[in-house]
Parts: structure tokens; sequence; C-alpha cells
């Protein structure tokens, strides 16, 4: 399906063109956004240059904040025509994206993911709860009814059926989906019941939390290097590293295909991507990557990048965003909200 819109115009006289085929000044879709979708859109940008005629697109991982932004820029040539995203957009994104022009922009959900504590398999078992994690990576602490620097530098402190080995946590900076879902899923929700204020999400900046940038294989390597380090990234790389890694269970659940797919496991987070849809039809091939990216035999529960470690929608809720997709639905804010 070849989509045409009048936005296209629109593109076109932004790059200060007067023509489509002028405005053709990059062959290449440009795809940019999450480190946790990146290996799966890697494997399909792989794929679409192998099968397609179109030009292998140019994909970078630039973490979930870092794609919006450059996604939102405006629109031409020059700006990002996807960007992937561990966490859905802000209203604040899609605030700054119609403020600079992106005003047709169509969402894709394509799976979930969780995200997981991760050691080297040199280590015993670890089990951890939110609340542990909270009490280790937090920049303050409620002792004696009082906020306090955070003391803890072993977990044993925390917990006495804890290891008694020093807190190094390597995690995601805070242009990540990974972050965002961290602090949300982890902080956010354990915070008021363990005597935080509500909502707290600030993390320790004394070099227990370890500020590891946006690519996960750094992360994977570190641990690997450091037994007593432990790593936070999205399943799927644990999926990729089984042999070498071991991951924490989080409040007695094992982080698994299964319990993820079924929300048993209480940290996991739904994975999309977001088409610039002014750029169809000058960008070439653009309809045709999403087409692919969203088809069964991708992210279909059979689908390639299940293998990959893709947690796959039920087959309704596919179907449902596959048609969205295929319509070019526009996003609205108010799907955002709430």
């Amino acid at each position: 399906m070849q989509i045409w819109k009048t936005s296209a115009l629109a593109l076109a006289a932004t790059v200060g063109v007067t023509t489509l085929a002028s405005a053709q000044e990059r062959e290449q879709i440009r795809i940019v956004g999450s480190s946790t979708v990146y290996p799966f859109a890697s494997y399909v940008v792989e794929e679409f240059g192998a099968t397609t005629n179109f030009p292998t697109p140019v994909i970078e991982s630039t973490g979930s904040g870092g794609g919006m932004r450059l996604f939102c820029e405006g629109v031409g040539v020059g700006t990002p025509d996807i960007t992937n995203a561990s966490r859905r957009m802000k209203p604040s994104e899609f605030d700054r994206c119609q403020e600079n022009g992106v005003t047709e922009i169509t969402e894709a959900l394509i799976g979930s993911d969780g995200i997981v504590l991760a050691q080297s398999d040199e280590n015993d078992p670890l089990a951890l709860t939110r609340e542990q994690i909270l009490m280790a990576v937090a920049a303050q602490v409620p002792q004696d009814g009082e906020m306090v620097d955070n003391p803890y530098t072993n977990w044993n402190e925390i917990d006495s059926s804890l290891p008694d080995r020093e807190i190094e946590i390597l995690g995601p900076p805070t242009t990540s989906g990974t972050r965002d879902a961290f602090e949300e899923l982890v902080m956010e929700e354990t915070a008021e019941g363990a005597g935080f204020p509500a909502e707290y999400t600030d993390i320790r900046a004394d070099g227990v939390y370890v500020d590891s940038g946006e690519n996960d294989n750094l992360i994977v390597q570190r641990i690997q290097e450091n037994t007593d380090a432990i790593g936070v990234f999205g399943y799927s790389f644990l999926v990729e590293n089984e042999d070498t890694l071991d991951a924490a269970t989080v409040d007695g659940v094992e982080p698994t295909t299964e319990t993820i797919s079924q929300e048993d496991y209480p940290v996991a987070r739904s994975l999309w991507f977001y088409i610039k849809d002014a750029h169809e039809g000058v960008i070439p091939g653009i309809d045709q990557y999403v087409s692919l990216f969203m088809d069964d035999i991708m992210i279909g529960e059979d689908g390639l990048l299940i293998e990959e470690g893709l947690i796959p929608l039920p087959s309704a809720q596919s179907a449902e965003w596959r048609d969205r997709v295929d319509n070019r639905v526009d996003l609205q804010r108010s799907d955002l909200e709430g």
C-alpha cells in the first residue's frame, strides 16, 4: 500500500524545494530511538534491506527520550522518519511535535518486554523485592521518620537475607525509556508503601548507581567483567546472553516470556514505534518497512522477533494494532492521557 498525503507537500516546502522529486535528498529511511527496541528494529532493517529493492535503513540507538526529541524537531529530510520507544510517547512530547509541525503521527505497538536486573551467573541466585531495589537506588531513604542521604553500600545492609556484596548497579540514563519504566514500575509503585514520598523517583548520584549509557551490550560486558555488579536492561539482552547472565527474581517472579506476557512479572512494559506520516511518499520505502515490521512474520506469536526476545501481543490485540497502522490512524493527545 503506497500512501500519499497532502502533508508530504508540506515536507517539500519545509526543506525549501519545489517538487517531491527534488525533496528526495535522502534515499534511506532514518530510524532513531530506544536501545531496547533497537535489536528488534535492526532485525527488520536487515531483512528489509535484503528482501526489497530499497536501500537498507539507517538506524541509531539514541534512547527513547533522545529519539522523541529528534523525531519532534520538525518535518523535513534532516529529521528522522521513525522513532522507536520502550514506553509510550508522553503528552509533552506530543505537544512539542505539534508545535514543530509534526502534526500527523501514527503509533504502532509491537509487543512487550521485561526490565531485568541481571548479574554474572558466577554468583548465587538473587531474589529481590521492588522495595529492596528502591532502597538500593534511591538518593534518599526514610529513617526515623525523616528522609536522609542513602547510607547503604552493601546489599545485606538493606536486608540481612541479601548477600554481603557491594551495591553497584549499572543502569540506563535519563534519556532512556528503560529508565522511565524502571522509575515508574519499581520506584513509583513502591515508594509510598515503603515510607517514601508518593511517586518518589530520585536516583542516587554517589557512584552506586552508574549511568551506563544507551548501549545495553556495554552493560552486559561490564557485568561479565565485574561479578559484583548488577545491570538493568531489557529482557531481550538477557535472552541473548543467557549462557553468562542470571536474572534476579523480582517480588518472587522470574522474568520469562510467559510471566511477562501474562503480566505476572512486575517490571514489564510495552514497546512502540512512531511514524512521521508527512515523510511517506517523500522518503522511499517507509510504508513497506512499516508493513514488514507489523507483519505476523515478524511480531506474530511465531514471528521471527520472538526468537530475538520480543514478547508478542495476544493475536486479537496484534490484529487491532496492525489495522490501526495500515489505516494510518492519527495519534491524538487524548490517546496518551490517563
